[in-house]
């Protein structure tokens, strides 16, 4: 199966990253947010990707086209350019690199999609979320469940921290923004049958709306919850708490 990556956003909720380079290629522990994000499905075994490019998308092509050597040392002969690559350390995948547009909305660019994807069922994922979600019994509900998309969800995090007191007015507990108990939101990863593309009509739609609304007017979505990890980098703050959770301890969106 396909692992298609929206990454074609300007990303503006954090700019102060995204000026310069496009949000999937924000780092996080020494390597782009996009690459944590294969090296999850690469667990699974799934490792034949699909990446939607629109805003500085060069700087994605750059990358990739450059990631064998950049990720392996290699031997270089001066007189005639000849490059050896030694001890290659990096991912083990396939990676297509498709143009959507730069004003190209989520529903439109997946549409755009659909010669790369063979009329075959696909995983869906954006570039900006990190998450330990088990794939493989993400795909096992959708089979099962015999709908056109199935949406993982998960609960929303506070805003703030929680505290609790005892009758003598004693802090016992103080956690810093735990997730709700209540209440759910998209947590970003899918499986889609490829009749779900005969959904997104347009350019200027965005997959979580008019496409969403009308699978769910079919009642066809069906709803995996997820209760482990899970971060969505929209802000310079949420990228600096996964920073921060990376370097305490290394990755919990690759631990299962």
């Amino acid at each position: 199966m396909k692992v298609v990556i929206l990454a074609g956003g300007v990303g503006s909720r954090i700019s102060e990253e995204t000026h310069s380079i496009p949000k999937p290629m924000i780092e996080i522990g020494g390597k782009p947010i996009i690459v944590h994000i294969m090296e999850r499905y690469i667990k699974y075994g799934y490792s034949d990707f699909v990446i939607a490019l629109g805003y500085k998308s060069h700087i994605i092509k750059n990358y990739f086209a450059n990631y064998y050597l950049m990720s392996s040392d290699f031997k270089v002969n001066l007189s005639n350019g000849v490059i050896e690559a030694k001890n290659k350390i990096g991912m083990n995948c396939n990676v297509t690199l498709v143009e959507t547009g730069l004003e190209t909305m989520t529903g439109g660019r997946l549409k755009r999609l659909k010669d790369y994807l063979y009329n075959e069922r696909f995983f869906l994922t954006y570039g900006d979320g990190l998450s330990n979600i088990n794939i493989r019994n993400l795909l096992d509900q959708h089979i099962n469940s015999s709908k056109l998309i199935t949406m993982s969800i998960v609960r929303p995090p506070a805003r703030f921290g929680v505290l609790e007191i005892n009758e003598q007015n004693v802090l016992t507990k103080f956690e810093e923004k735990p997730q709700l108990s209540s209440g759910w939101i998209n947590g970003g990863f899918f499986v889609v049958e490829p009749a779900f593309l005969d959904l997104c009509l347009s350019d200027d739609e965005m997959l979580e709306r008019e496409p969403i609304n009308r699978a769910l007017n079919k009642s066809q979505i069906s709803a995996y919850k997820h209760f482990g990890f899970w971060k969505c980098m929209d802000t310079l703050r949420d990228k600096k708490e996964l920073e921060k959770i990376f370097n305490k301890g290394g990755a919990p969106w690759l631990e299962d």
